[in-house]
């Protein structure tokens, strides 16, 4: 009774994703609204009040209400932080706080020049923005510290080590600090008892999970079974969910991880299950995604006639004529449409007359062009098809048919992509470069089903956000 008190009170201290998405989120908060508070006080001293009372009269008069959303602004500045496995990498924290602030000081520096003299504080927002990275980059490191430590991390069997096992193995291995600590890796084939998978020797088949559970801390079974289970193996799994113990399937594993579906990996049935059974868009998220795309596309059209001329005389100095080129894309359904983007690439880029994909660092692009692929200023024309209802402003990026064609014949699920809009920016875009081979493209598509599956206005708004600091930090493709 003692031991199963002390197992599950570890248990409990080994916390899931979304559990640590949520502590680090109120983490986050806490000390932006410590800066904000900071901010505030030595705001205050630089007025010289004599006592607290002239402070609280001096807030309505000369701290504007915009001033106290800023630890929401800060939070929403973090959010590419908060992957699940970037968020224990120091390496990866540490340059985010670093592009979160330099964007946001960034942004405020611009519209406070741009601003009439006077209008907006100075001295508070540098003193917030200052004492919301250092603030945050302390609680970052206590948090990495404390859930990479052993006792924090998630304990778990591995039930499968066929392909699917041995691919989210090589996931788990290659993500530092571990999401799991392996306790075994099982399999029901004989054959594979005594062989190593991915790294991790294959103990023996599903008869030993329920010793393996009385025996170690065990929080996670991840299922990635293949073919049929065996009868005892089902009931183990039956006796350890009935104990508490979190039970995942390889997929769904997966794409906690890395927020993306493993196309290679999926069951036949899978398509109709997720996007038939799951994945249906309501009538009012649609309807309201049609009118932001609607509004933004004004927005972008308007924006575009300041920022087309400047594109075309840079372009006319750079390189001359064209400044624009037009292609024919696949759109929802795989209805072609066409599409206009300012020149990248110099003239006659695919001579040979073959689609070639865009690679980074492409020879073909030229001075200007690199400029406005980072920037995605490139893509600025497209707001016209998103006016048009060809597009929107979140969804897979759109595909040539011609290409279309050549990855639906070497990638499984591929034109389930066509089942929503394509997008000027999209989930694919914000979390991975070029796409120049099948595999990249495989992983292209594994971010594009996982919107998919996932669409919803909160991750249409993670993505415009994720987008706008892309272009910010010129971090475009």
């Amino acid at each position: 009774m003692v031991e199963a008190k002390r197992a599950s009170s570890a248990k409990a201290w080994r916390l899931g994703i979304g559990e640590r998405r949520i502590v680090l989120i109120a983490g986050d908060l806490l000390m932006a609204i410590a800066a904000l508070a900071i901010s505030l006080y030595l705001w205050a001293i630089g007025f010289e009040l004599e006592d607290i009372g002239d402070f609280s009269k001096l807030l309505p008069a000369q701290v504007p209400g915009w001033f106290f959303v800023l630890p929401i602004v800060w939070l929403l500045m973090l959010v590419e932080t908060y992957s699940s496995y970037r968020s224990l990498n120091w390496r990866q924290t540490f340059i985010s706080l670093l592009a979160a602030a330099a964007v946001g000081m960034g942004t405020y520096v611009l519209v406070y020049f741009t601003s009439e003299p006077g209008s907006l504080p100075r001295t508070g927002v540098a003193i917030f923005a200052l004492a919301a990275w250092v603030l945050t980059a302390i609680w970052r490191l206590v948090y990495i510290r404390i859930f990479s430590l052993p006792g924090f991390t998630r304990q778990a069997v591995l039930v499968g080590a066929g392909t699917s096992g041995q691919a989210l193995l090589n996931v788990i291995n290659n993500i530092k600090p571990v999401p799991y600590r392996l306790v075994a890796v099982l399999d029901d084939d004989p054959k594979k008892k005594g062989k190593t998978a991915a790294g991790h020797k294959v103990r023996g088949g599903g008869a030993l999970l329920t010793s393996l559970l009385k025996k170690n801390e065990v929080t996670d079974i991840l299922v990635a079974i293949n073919g049929r289970m065996q009868e005892q193996t089902f009931r183990a799994l039956l006796e350890a969910q009935e104990q508490g113990i979190e039970i995942k399937r390889m997929p769904v594993a997966y794409e906690e991880l890395l927020d993306r579906v493993p196309v290679n990996y999926l069951e036949a049935d899978w398509l109709v299950r997720s996007f038939v059974d799951e994945a249906r868009a309501n009538r009012f998220y649609l309807m309201g995604k049609r009118l932001i795309d609607i509004l933004g596309g004004l927005v972008g059209m308007a924006s575009l006639l300041v920022i087309g001329p400047l594109v075309a005389l840079a372009t006319l100095l750079d390189t001359g004529r064209p400044i624009t080129f037009s292609q024919t894309r696949a759109g929802k359904g795989g209805r072609p449409y066409r599409i206009i983007k300012f020149r990248t690439m110099r003239v006659n880029a695919e001579a040979a007359g073959k689609p070639q994909l865009a690679k980074e660092d492409d020879e073909r692009s030229t001075r200007i062009g690199r400029i406005l692929r980072k920037t995605r200023l490139d893509e600025w024309p497209q707001f016209y098809n998103v006016l048009r209802g060809d597009m929107s402003l979140v969804g897979p990026r759109p595909e040539r048919p011609e290409l279309m064609e050549h990855f639906e014949k070497h990638i499984p699920f591929y034109r389930a992509r066509l089942l929503e809009k394509p997008g000027i920016t999209g989930w694919a875009q914000v979390n991975h470069g070029y796409y120049a081979t099948l595999d990249e493209m495989s992983i292209k598509l594994e971010y594009d089903l996982y919107y998919i599956k996932h669409r919803g206005p909160f991750l249409d708004f993670i993505i415009l956000l994720r987008t706008i600091g892309t272009i910010l930090g010129f971090r475009g493709r």
